[in-house]
């Protein structure tokens, strides 16, 4: 006999199939969100305490320009430099005569990655620091970079890549870019090591590069859900104090591994950011403002002179050639602009969609913006740049 559809073996099927996506659906609903809003590893907004740069500086001579060197009546510190460098090599250059113009003084700076190694090859930026014109087709002699201790780290030499030119001729003068810097790439070897024993360590520091209460304690939260013990701390909005598990075993350098491929939340305070100079407006995700009515209008007057010339008549004994004022006055009103008016609480996006719909731009919003922080109804932080 064929079951019919009502007995009990298919009503358990149906119950069954029915626990299940219920079940489903709310493993899709717990995890989703947590998926979607997990934007961005810890290593993209942390740094490791002692894992850093260092930077360098020196003082050398550039040789080889084709006339566009400093001039050495003027430039007494490249002058001695030249002298110098001569004399070590055993020439007599004390020479009143001693009149080159192929020789520029340049600072070179760099910057020496962490756990750099001697004999690895770091790259070198060269600027001019006299009357030099153009530093294009220069070579860089043997110079030594400093540290902020006066411990030389590196030794830098090689031909420059100039991304400017300059041209010049009798009436007219062409620059593009900066002729008087450039770089070498891999021009300095490191001679000197900064010691760090980072496999050693059983504790470590964690900056955040935006500091932020929840987002420290949310890293400090994920560091110990991966572990399975409170190995992280959040000390304030700025620091995680990381201490290494026993279960790693003096292993630092795999817990750090590990840990910087987590995806956390960053959370950030509401901030909107203003650069005057260029009209550029950025709005943090979290801006808010109360209710609020926005007009904005313009008043533009115009006035043109076209002075006209009147004169006598042709083989006319009488009268005089006189310029006559003619002035033309004209005078705009934004009259097409609306008043808007704004809920309480609009997101980002409702904000920028009114003031695009009035026909603002990026130089009447940024003062629309202060006003609106003025009236106390902008909730976040205006920065001026």
């Amino acid at each position: 006999m064929i079951p019919s559809p009502n007995h009990s073996p298919f009503r358990c099927q149906r119950k069954n199939r029915a626990t299940w996506l219920t079940l489903i659906g709310f493993i899709i609903a717990v995890i989703a969100p947590y998926q979607v809003s997990a934007q961005s590893r810890i290593k993209d907004i942390v740094q490791f305490e002692g894992v850093r740069d260092n930077i360098l500086v020196g003082y050398g001579l550039v040789v080889g320009l084709n006339g566009t060197g400093d001039s050495l009546g003027t430039a007494v510190f490249t002058r001695e430099s030249l002298i110098g460098m001569l004399e070590r090599m055993g020439v007599n250059a004390r020479d009143d005569a001693l009149q080159t113009d192929n020789v520029a003084a340049v600072m070179v700076t760099a910057t020496l990655p962490p756990f750099s190694k001697q004999g690895s090859r770091i790259d070198l930026t060269v600027s001019a620091i006299g009357d030099a014109d153009n530093l294009l087709g220069g070579t860089l002699l043997v110079t030594p970079l400093l540290g902020a201790d006066g411990e030389v780290y590196a030794v830098g030499q090689g031909t420059l890549a100039v991304g400017g030119f300059a041209a010049q001729g009798a009436a007219e003068t062409i620059i593009k870019g900066v002729p008087t810097s450039g770089r070498i790439a891999n021009g300095a070897i490191v001679e000197r090591e900064i010691p760090y024993q980072l496999a050693g360590m059983k504790t470590m520091n964690l900056s955040l590069r935006n500091p932020d209460f929840t987002t420290s304690r949310r890293i400090a939260r994920a560091i110990n859900a991966l572990v399975g013990v409170a190995a992280a701390k959040s000390l304030d909005p700025a620091t995680i104090k990381l201490t290494l598990p026993k279960n790693y075993k003096g292993q630092m350098v795999d817990l750090l591994t590990d840990i910087e491929q987590l995806r956390v939340e960053p959370d950030q305070v509401a901030k909107v950011v203003i650069d005057e100079q260029s009209g550029t407006i950025v709005m943090g995700e979290n801006v808010r403002i109360n209710t609020v009515a926005i007009a904005q209008g313009s008043l533009t007057i115009r006035i043109s002179e076209t002075p006209q010339v009147s004169q006598p008549q042709p083989f006319s004994n009488t009268g005089t050639t006189e310029v006559v004022p003619r002035t033309a006055i004209e005078i705009t009103e934004g009259g097409n602009k609306k008043l808007t008016v704004f809920e309480s609480g609009v997101s980002l996006q409702d904000l920028v969609n009114g003031l695009n719909a009035l026909g603002i731009g990026p130089r009447d919003m940024i003062t629309i913006i202060q006003a609106i922080k003025a009236a106390g109804a902008l909730n976040a932080d205006i920065m001026v740049l």
